[in-house]
């Protein structure tokens, strides 16, 4: 395998981003042999990360490249600093740079899929925020996402935050009381899936019996029940923390659909 460190600079947001991306490796050359340009494309997990995260700390926290290798899966792993996925209200505009210019400079640097079967985002708490947000934003370009403790109820935090007098989330989605129903709110994506007859990408979703956003979660799987908007859904003792998104991710790979040994 490769891991690769592309720093490469952002048009969307206008200044120098880093992603980094993990690639299969090609197999054994026959001796004397000459080394030949891949002409198919690898399938594609995008792997986002939490609040306090960038893109290096799923390589840091768990053992992501090894749990890969053998699989015909590529690994883009971009940074998007503290934006919960968004084009913010006051700040850069991160969900045209994780929806659109990250794939299409992925696939213009690595030989990546473009093929919607063949790509998949998962991520753990804001990044399982953003991996269902592009799922159900876009299924017709994902047939998977994963969410791990995901922060999935934005709504409820920013109105909690609005209550307090803080400001961050005013700062990334604008007026708590617009943020629900709005193209930021997943419980209002999963209806529209619905609702419009859509392409439903499968979905995978674990918290932590004890993780402080496990009543979020909860409320997202009931609101998916309700729906019928299926999701196979997980749960066991843990936290907020990497002991478990360890061992998830693994379990994310296994049920990812058409990734397999090689």
């Amino acid at each position: 395998m490769a891991l690769i460190h592309c720093h490469f600079f952002s048009q969307v947001l206008g200044l120098m981003s880093t992603m980094d991306v993990i690639l299969p490796d090609p197999g054994p050359l026959e001796a004397g042999a000459t080394p030949r340009i891949r002409q198919e494309r690898y399938p594609t997990l995008y792997l986002l990360h939490g609040l306090s995260d960038d893109h290096t700390v799923w390589q840091r926290r768990t053992s992501i490249e090894r749990y890969v290798e053998g699989l015909n899966l590529a690994v883009v792993m971009p940074a998007v600093q503290r934006s919960f996925y968004t084009d913010m209200e006051i700040g850069q505009r991160y969900w045209t740079f994780i929806s659109e210019e990250v794939p299409a400079l992925a696939r213009h640097f690595f030989p990546l899929s473009e093929i919607r079967d063949e790509n998949y985002v998962a991520g753990l708490s804001m990044g399982g925020y953003g991996a269902f947000k592009l799922a159900l934003t876009y299924p017709e370009r994902y047939a998977a996402a994963a969410s791990l403790s995901g922060t999935l109820d934005v709504v409820r935090l920013a109105r909690a935050e609005q209550a307090g007098g803080q400001s961050e989330l005013k700062h990334i989605f604008g007026d708590a009381n617009a943020l629900a129903d709005s193209p930021n709110d997943v419980f209002h994506l999963a209806a529209q899936i619905v609702e419009q007859s859509r392409p439903r990408p499968g979905l995978y979703q674990w918290c932590g019996t004890e993780d402080f956003l496990y009543a979020d979660n909860m409320r997202f799987r009931e609101h998916t029940e309700f729906l019928g908007l299926a999701v196979t859904y997980e749960e066991g003792p843990g936290g907020h923390e990497w002991s478990c998104w360890d061992a998830q991710i693994q379990r994310v790979l296994a049920w990812l659909p058409g990734v397999g040994k090689r």
